[in-house]
Parts: C-alpha cells; structure tokens; sequence
C-alpha cells in the first residue's frame, strides 16, 4: 500500500519526467534571417543600426521569450497552489514583453526592402492603393498621418497602419513598449528610434508590397 509520502514523491517523479519530456519538444524561437543584406537599406538606415538592432535587440526577446515559456512550462508540470499561481501570473509581463518584441520585430523586418526598389512603391490597381485612396485620400497624407501619430508616442513604441476589421477602414494606431498590436490587423509596423528624421527616412524603405499582401488577407 502507497503511503501519501510515496505517492507524493511518485506524482512528482511523474510530473518531472514530462517536464523533461516537453521542454525537450518544445520547439525554441529563433532569430528570423532578414530578407536583404544588413546594408540594402541604406542610405536610409545604416548597415550598423540594422545589425544592431537584429543581432542584438531582436535576439534578446528571442531569448527572454523562450525563457519565459521554458519557466512557464516548468510551472505548469508542478502541482496546483496558490505560490505556483503568483509565479505563473508573474511571468506575464515577460511573456508580453519579450513575446510582442519578437512578434513585432519579424513582421517589421519584412516590413522593409531596399530603398527604388520596386517593392517600395503602390501596387498600382491594387485593392491596398485604393482603399490607401479611400482612407487617407493619398500615401503622402498616410505617410503624414502615420508620422504624425507616430511622433507623439513617449518613449519607446510602436506605430501602425492597422486594419480595422469592425469598420473595414485603414486606421492609424500606436503600441507602447514591445505591445504587439491586437485591435487592428498589422499592415505596416513602424518601431520607434530617432525621430523625427528616422520616421521621414524610413518611408524610402516601407515595402508597400508586402502592405499590399497583408491587406489582401486582411480582407
């Protein structure tokens, strides 16, 4: 007959092997390779800044995300309590944080192409270039709008030409931090550096084709 001490010390032998079992599955993030050469987007922005910011920056929410996710994991395989709940609620904000800056970041760097490139310009005819039409009444107010929006934002963040499913409208929308954007469909993505001057530059290098194809699914 199992004595409760025994039986304890079973289930936790249980719970630790699938732990080791899971995390062993688990499938790791990793860093996304970039589209273009660490030096296609410039003059626009510097060979330096984009090996910075995805060698560096991106790679670090990669690692803080499967970190989180690995101690999550971790908590999940223990037995119920309240001190196992605190440690599951108190690692949300990593999870948000570390999680939105890897979202974010792998949609920003195809947001991208190199600056006279074919894929910087409006799809001609495209249901993207006209609702751009509809909504703004040209790129060049979108490009206004988006700025402007964009420029207000304290400290770090994030502006969005989002799709709004509700009014099937092209809106302009802003996230603090890493907040990945959950109220609108991502159609470009814009992080926050230096401004004014980085949101004017790096409109030369916005890939529209690749907005065009995210609206299209949006729809």
């Amino acid at each position: 007959m199992l004595t409760k001490t025994t039986t304890r010390t079973l289930n936790n032998s249980i719970r630790a092997a699938a732990f080791s079992k899971i995390t062993a599955s688990r499938a790791q993030h990793t860093l996304p390779q970039l589209p273009y050469a660490y030096d296609a987007l410039e003059p626009s922005i510097s060979k330096e800044i984009m090996t910075l910011h995805h060698t560096k920056h991106h790679q670090t929410y990669v690692n803080g995300l499967n970190a989180a996710e690995e101690s999550l994991t971790k908590l999940q395989s223990q037995e119920a309590s309240p001190e196992t709940i605190k440690a599951v609620i108190s690692l949300q904000p990593a999870l948000k944080f570390n999680g939105g800056g890897h979202i974010n970041h792998s949609l920003f760097w195809k947001n991208l192409a190199p600056p006279g490139s074919e894929q910087t310009k409006l799809p001609a005819g495209s249901k993207f270039a006209h609702a751009v039409e509809q909504d703004f009444g040209s790129l060049e107010n979108l490009k206004k709008a988006v700025n402007t929006k964009t420029a207000a934002v304290q400290g770090s963040g994030w502006g969005w030409l989002g799709y709004n499913k509700t009014t099937q409208k092209l809106e302009v929308v802003t996230t603090a931090n890493q907040d990945p954007l959950l109220s609108h469909v991502p159609i470009i993505g814009i992080d926050i550096w230096v401004k004014p001057d980085y949101l004017n530059a790096i409109w030369n290098v916005i890939n529209l084709e690749e907005a065009s194809k995210r609206y299209d699914a949006a729809l």
